[in-house]
Order: structure tokens, then C-alpha cells, then sequence
């Protein structure tokens, strides 16, 4: 996906390019008073865009948040190192990254690993969460100003300051849903807006890029103890969330399902898994709207409705389980703006109500509490924080009462 330049071409002009452009500069003199716009013109070797505005929607830390992607394109000969990223609303800066930040935060196009540099011709997302201060005005559009160092510009050029990118919020209706889950001990593991699973799950489908998962939650259970599981790690029954029934989270009718698929065993992310496979059994819901939700995962044979039936909200739609590509039952729930869960951008929701019980140490200490069976320290909040029209973020421990 980067843009590959001449051997010949750097970012300094040769001096026979330069004569060139002089002698077209002729040709052209006599009409530059017609398209002419006052607007000096630099060399930018480093290139911004914004390919899917942030819809604004309501977190449960009771912020604001703005979470989307700015693609940069190294448009050079030679590595760019990214020291600073604003991001602009107004001129006001809503969000100030730093170079140890980015670090943590900036993908190149196939990759995973994050990175601080862009080399020679590629093409990188830098993954953003705008969280703004409660009762802040959301901003009509964001700009983007970034500061780089590339090694192929010309001596006194070394450190290029760049604005652009420049994006309006988009503001659709944040769909308002029902819990898709019944009972307490509930994590909501890797969801928004910082976990790097589901928020940064970029793929390439049918000639464009995708981030279906960019609001997804993969909901599991603590038992009484705060264990995931306990017992044999292999053995399905032994995870608290095993079986739980899965709820529809609205009205609406069922576009697409998928059952039979068999159970993974628990501990291992099985191998040779399709794109059509990942999801094992599921139920895709249209929402309305051009919104739709995805519920994954769940036990073969035990998915309850079918192809344009009629969903009511609390309908049980089926049991969790560990089908497709999964390493621990649990139930994958995401909204998106189509009716694919790969061919669709994730879209944010908000559930109506919940309470958040406590909160895990991080993903770190889940994903060993989960894959060693010992509790998992969290720390509780007393008394539990009822929360209304929110997005449960990352790593929380949440009730859904009845």
C-alpha cells in the first residue's frame, strides 16, 4: 500500500527536475492569476487522511470519545520518524501525542506491531481515542497537525511540521441497546477504546480496508471466586460463562446465522480457521438504521432463530459458546454499519443500563488469570456505579440486572 517513488526522485528535487519545472513555470506564468489560490506550496512528504469520521458517543467514565484512524502515507525516500501528533479542533488542541505514545499507537498497513517511524514509501494508521472533558462541546471537525523528522529531506529540513488530515464528526444516532447478556460478573474484555485486538483489527476484504471489530467486546464471566474458569482449562464446562443464554439486544429482524459449527477446545486458538468460519455460530440483527449487531461464537445446535425471523428485545437467540476462532467460550457482540461482520465498519453503541462492579488490573492480568485459572485481582467498586446510555469500556466488571 505504500507509494513507491523513482530511484532518482528524493526528497530534494534534482537540479535537472528543478530546471524543468522553471521552464514550465513560463508556459504557465501568463494564466497564474487564474489558478492561483495564495496558497504557498511545499513539499509534504508526509501525507494525512481520515477515512472514516469518528462518530461521537457516550463512554462509561462518563466522557465523550472520538475513536478513529489517521492514515499517513511516507511519500519519501527515506525512513520518517513521527515525534508529535495534536490533534485540532478550532485551533484549540483537544489531544497531544507524544513520541513514546505514538509508538504504542501507529500501525503500518499489514502489520500488527506498533512502530515510530514510517519507512521508505509505506503507509501507517496512527489509532485514536479523543476523549473529551464531561459537559465539553463536541467539536464540528478535527484537524490534524504532525511533527516528523524525515531522514531524506535537505540539510536545514530535517524537522517538517505538518497540518491536515481534516475530518467533520460525523453525528448519526447512537443506537441505544438492551444488555445481550443476563447476570453479574460479566468483563468486558478488549473493548474500547485502547485495547489493540478488536479496535485495531484493520483487514483487507474485497479491495478495501475494514475495522468491523474497531467497538467490539468479547464478554466473559468471573465465578465467585474471580476465576475465569475452574477445573480442567480444556474442559468447556468449566468456564463460568459456558452456556449462558445470549439475548437480543433490540428489536429487529435476523439477516444472517450460521450453526453447527463445532466447539474449539479452550486453551488454544485453533489452526486452519476460514474468514467465513471465524465467527463459529452466530446471528447477524438488523438494528435499523444501517445498523446491525453481530453475536458470536455460540454452541452448535444451539442457536434459536433463523433467517428473517422477527426478534423481540430479551429474546434468547442462543448459548455462548467456543466455536470458530476462539481460545475461551465466550460471546463476541459488536455493532456495524452493514450486514457483514468483515466487510462493515464497527460502529459504536450505547446500552441503556448496566452497573460496573469493579475493574481487572488490565489485559495483561486477564489474559493470565485466563489462561492459568487463578483469580483475577479486581478492584470493586462499593457501591456498584449504575450507569445509564453508555459503552462499557475496556476491563471492567459489569452487572446487567434484571
Amino acid at each position: 500500500m505504500g507509494h513507491t517513488m523513482p530511484s532518482s526522485c528524493r526528497y530534494s528535487l534534482p537540479a535537472r527536475a528543478l530546471t524543468a519545472l522553471a521552464v514550465l513555470a513560463v508556459s504557465f506564468i501568463a494564466h497564474a492569476s487564474e489558478i492561483s489560490d495564495n496558497t504557498p506550496e511545499e513539499m509534504t512528504p508526509l501525507l494525512l487522511s481520515v477515512p472514516n469520521a469518528p462518530v461521537p458517543f457516550n463512554g462509561s467514565d462518563g466522557r465523550t470519545h472520538l475513536v478513529y484512524e489517521l492514515t499517513l502515507t511516507n511519500f519519501s525516500s527515506g525512513e520518517v520518524a513521527v515525534e508529535k501528533v495534536e490533534v485540532l479542533s478550532d485551533g484549540v488542541v483537544l489531544q497531544d501525542l507524544d513520541t513514546a505514545t505514538i509508538a504504542t499507537r501507529l500501525q503500518p498497513a499489514g502489520q500488527r506491531e506498533s512502530t515510530g517511524s514510517l519507512a521508505k514509501s509505506t503507509q501507517a494508521t496512527l489509532f485514536l481515542n479523543v476523549a473529551l472533558a464531561p459537559g465539553s462541546p463536541i467539536p464540528q471537525q478535527l484537524t490534524h497537525r504532525v511533527t516528523a523528522r524525515p531522514s531524506a529531506a535537505p540539510p536545514g529540513h530535517q524537522e517538517i511540521t505538518e497540518t491536515g488530515g481534516p475530518t467533520a464528526i460525523d453525528r448519526q444516532a447512537v443506537v441505544i441497546i438492551g444488555p445481550p447478556l443476563e447476570g453479574a460478573n460479566y468483563i468486558s474484555a478488549d473493548s474500547c477504546c485502547d485495547s489493540t485486538r478488536h479496535t485495531r483489527a484493520a483487514l483487507p476484504i474485497n479491495g478495501s480496508v475494514w475495522i468491523s471489530q474497531r467497538m467490539a467486546v468479547d464478554w466473559e464471566q468471573l465465578d465467585n471466586e474471580g476465576r475465569v474458569y475452574s477445573g480442567r482449562r480444556e474442559k468447556l464446562e468449566s468456564y463460568t460463562i459456558f452456556g449462558k443464554p445470549v439475548l437480543a439486544v433490540s428489536d429487529g429482524v435476523v439477516v444472517n446465522t450460521i450453526d453447527g459449527e463445532p466447539e474449539q477446545t479452550p486453551g488454544k486458538y485453533p489452526a486452519g480457521i476460514s474468514l467465513t468460519e471465524a465467527d463459529g455460530n452466530f446471528v447477524i440483527q438488523d438494528l435499523g438504521q444501517h445498523r446491525y449487531a453481530l453475536y458470536a461464537h455460540m454452541q452448535p445446535g444451539s442457536i434459536r432463530v433463523h433467517k428473517g425471523d422477527r426478534l423481540t428485545r430479551g429474546q434468547v437467540i442462543g448459548l455462548v459458546g467456543n466455536t470458530g476462532n476462539s481460545v475461551a467460550p465466550h460471546l463476541h457482540f459488536q455493532v456495524m454499519g452493514g450486514p457483514s461482520s468483515f466487510t462493515s465498519n464497527g460502529l459504536p453503541y450505547e446500552i441503556d443500563s448496566f452497573q460496573i462492579t469493579g475493574q481487572t488490573p488490565g489485559t495483561a492480568a486477564f489474559d493470565k488469570a485466563e489462561a492459568d485459572g487463578t483469580p483475577l485481582a479486581v478492584s470493586l467498586e462499593s457501591p456498584p456505579r449504575a450507569v445509564k446510555n453508555a459503552l462499557p469500556l475496556d476491563q471492567l466488571i459489569i452487572a446487567f440486572p434484571k
